[in-house]
């Protein structure tokens, strides 16, 4: 059975994006995707009795310590490998407050905001989705998913 997750586009002042780099040890970066050692969107999986919003807000929080208003879902794409199934949601975000950290897990080891048409050749796939789905104008994705 697919998970639901989100992903975060978060937008600085100068419209550049925020990402975090996964650990290159697959145990400390947590991805049930096998993601590590990849640049991603703040993101993870939807609780149970959770929104895609409050799932947006709460990781956002965990992971890069930002406080984020009025996150859009711009994205839904079927995000697959050999290792697990997703159904992702992107969200973008404009509004945020804070500084960020990265706290004390080891899941992520850095972050940096790129400009949205040069980002890293090692972008993890659901992050690449969301972005190709957002310069695209498209909202739901199903097909050329696999890696």
């Amino acid at each position: 059975m697919p998970g639901v997750g989100i992903g975060v586009m978060i937008f600085n002042e100068e419209g550049k994006v925020l990402l975090i780099l996964r650990n290159d040890n697959a145990k400390k970066a947590d991805s049930d995707m096998r993601l590590e050692e990849t640049w991603t969107f703040p993101s993870g999986k939807v609780k149970f009795g959770e929104t895609i919003n409050d799932a947006a807000v709460r990781k956002v929080k965990e992971e890069v310590n930002l406080d984020i208003k009025n996150p859009k879902i711009i994205s839904i794409s079927d995000d697959i490998n050999s290792f697990a199934h997703f159904v992702t949601f992107g969200l973008v975000v404009k509004d945020y407050k804070g500084k960020i950290s990265l706290g004390n897990s080891e899941e992520h080891v850095d972050y940096k905001f790129f400009d949205i048409n040069k980002l890293p050749k090692n972008l993890c796939m659901p992050s690449r989705n969301i972005v190709n789905n957002y310069k695209n104008n498209i909202i739901y994705k199903g097909d050329d998913h696999n890696e």
